[in-house]
């Protein structure tokens, strides 16, 4: 594996993830009770409100898996599946770094 590759991929995740938090947490902002929007509207705004806090919720989690996955590049264990102990593809890697399973063990 070239962890050097690797590595950039890692801090490239890094960098869109954080991004991303960055816009979901404008869009989860309260919906105020005050402002003048029909029913409906409202309604519509607190669902919409409930998906972006999963989505911004799933990449916290993803940040985190990222960044422990740069810690661990240079460990001898890293491209291990944790769950099987197979050696994870270098194509999943580059696709997925914060997954510690291979695809076979991933759900």
């Amino acid at each position: 594996m070239d962890i050097e590759i690797i590595k950039q991929k890692i801090l490239a995740e890094i960098i869109k993830t954080e991004k991303r938090l960055i816009q979901y947490e404008a869009m989860a902002e309260p919906v105020e009770p005050d402002v003048s929007i029909g029913r409906i509207s409202r309604m519509d705004a607190i669902n919409n409100k409930s998906v972006v806090e999963a989505a911004l919720s799933q990449a916290q989690d993803k940040l985190n898996k990222l960044k422990y996955a740069l810690t661990q590049v240079d460990s001898p264990t890293f491209g291990i599946c944790a769950k099987c102990k197979g050696q994870i593809p270098l194509g999943r890697i580059l696709l997925k770094p914060e997954s510690a399973y291979c695809v076979r063990c991933a759900d």
